[in-house]
């Protein structure tokens, strides 16, 4: 046998000695926290499945907001163009107001502000 291989046999006996005595000792403490630490690791990965799922619901919801909001935008847009060709064709058959047009200009302006 070399020496390693004996060196390995001695700190291999010498751990089991260990774990034995440990056992003696701390042996029915050992047990309990073994089993709160086991409680505590299935407590947090049940929390941590709970938030995943949390945060799942909110990016559904964020990207329906999105789709809405983008919706919403798109109508007011088009309702706005809507608006602007309605000036134009008044405006279009009669010499064009500066003043008129700018005052359009300006409330299509703050229209697409809000």
């Amino acid at each position: 046998m070399s020496k390693s291989d004996q060196k390995d046999e001695l700190l291999s006996a010498t751990n089991s000695k260990i774990e034995a005595i440990k056992e003696l000792i701390f042996g029915e403490d050992m047990q309990l926290y073994n089993q709160q630490f086991s409680e505590i690791k299935d407590d947090i990965e049940s929390r941590r499945q709970e938030l995943e799922s949390y945060m799942d619901s909110i990016k559904k919801e964020l990207v329906t907001n999105l789709d809405n909001l983008n919706t919403d935008m798109n109508i007011r847009i088009t309702e706005l163009e809507k608006a602007l060709e309605s000036r134009l064709d008044k405006i279009d058959g009669a010499k064009v107001d500066r003043k008129a047009l700018g005052k359009s200009l300006e409330s299509l302006g703050k229209k697409l502000q809000e």
